[in-house]
């Protein structure tokens, strides 16, 4: 792990970094030369056991959670469960009711939803469109001429078009269900995405940096350091980013239009987990099973409650209709739900 910067040493570090990738960008859809320069990722710290009781309630996860959705839908979370063998499900967990388990054909790496019963599982090759509905019908869809590239990253755009993420570092706008628009090359990898409207933004975390992608899919628009150790992202309900820099204790927002880091605070116990609501910002503290919720309303992040959980809180969602907080183990402790958090 990297010595601590000085504010000296991490403004270089950034300005160089800022200006490889704006050199990257020029490039446009073409593939660099080379791969662009990294830092070892930053990953989520290795949670101790519960040594207090999780609040609210625990469901049974059959596997390890890898990422959670809400889908307004259905008034479900889905978490993307991977259990011992490697095999990938999609399990859908309403906020009242019994859970339901939806088996994925391959090992799938991302997930995002429509809200509207609708969830995109990037895999090997492309990605799975689930239908939560009663039948939970699954379609693997191969991207043409990418069978066997290795996406890590999915989301869906304002206008409905899929854009997926590669571990080579490439962003995939679809024109169509398999068909691609445009490929851009720029990241080391892509680890995740983010859609507003038709802009999508990516988290690289070997660059530790933050790209916005424009509509065409073909230029990156602004791109910015994300702390010392950015691992993940999520937008909220506000339409900003927020990003967990884990191996820099803090929460990092960004604005976007155009992006700028707006605000930037000190999260200890390694962040790692976020969630957007209408009044809170969630963060996880793997380091302590803990989940801090901080209002964002003043410029400052506030905290406003807190929350034990179950071992290791590597991703969490929000239901704003009802208030319930899930919280998903990735060490197969379960999914936490807490109803009328944060009120």
């Amino acid at each position: 792990m990297p010595s601590p910067a000085t504010p000296t040493r991490r403004l270089t570090h950034g300005a160089v970094l800022l200006v490889t990738m704006v050199a990257l960008a020029s490039c446009g859809s073409k593939a660099v030369d080379g791969p662009p320069p990294t830092i070892q990722p930053a990953t989520a710290a290795v949670s101790p056991a519960a040594a207090e009781a999780p609040a609210g309630s625990v469901r049974p996860l059959a596997g390890r959670g890898e990422a959670v959705v809400f889908d307004a839908a259905t008034s479900a979370s889905v978490v993307l469960s991977v259990d011992a063998a490697g095999r990938s499900a999609l399990v859908t967990f309403p906020v009242s009711g019994a859970s339901r388990t939806v088996p994925l054909p391959s090992p799938a790496t991302a997930i995002a939803g429509d809200g509207r019963g609708t969830v995109y599982a990037a895999t090997r090759g492309g990605y799975f469109r689930v239908n939560l509905g009663a039948g939970g019908a699954v379609d693997q869809l191969v991207v043409d001429g990418e069978r066997d590239t290795d996406f890590t990253a999915v989301t869906r755009r304002a206008d409905g078009k899929i854009v997926l993420g590669s571990a080579s570092g490439a962003v995939y706008t679809l024109s169509s269900d398999t068909t691609v628009d445009a490929r851009l090359q720029i990241f080391a990898r892509v680890d995740a995405l983010v859609a507003r409207d038709d802009t999508v933004a990516v988290l690289d975390r070997g660059q530790t940096s933050v790209t916005t992608v424009d509509p065409s899919g073909t230029k990156a628009q602004h791109a910015l350091r994300a702390g010392e150790g950015a691992t993940t992202m999520v937008a909220d309900p506000a339409g900003r980013i927020l990003v967990a820099d884990t191996r820099g204790q803090a929460l990092l927002v960004f604005g976007t239009d155009p992006l700028m880091l707006r605000q930037q605070y000190p999260v200890k116990d390694a962040p790692f987990a976020l969630a957007g609501s209408s009044r809170l910002a969630w963060v996880s503290q793997t380091a302590t099973n803990t989940v801090v919720g901080y209002d964002l309303a003043t410029g400052i992040p506030v905290e406003k409650v807190r929350y034990r959980t179950v071992q290791q809180p590597n991703s969490m969602t929000y239901d704003d209709q009802t208030g319930t907080l899930f919280v998903v183990s990735g060490s197969g402790a379960g999914v936490q739900v807490i109803p009328g958090a944060g009120k």
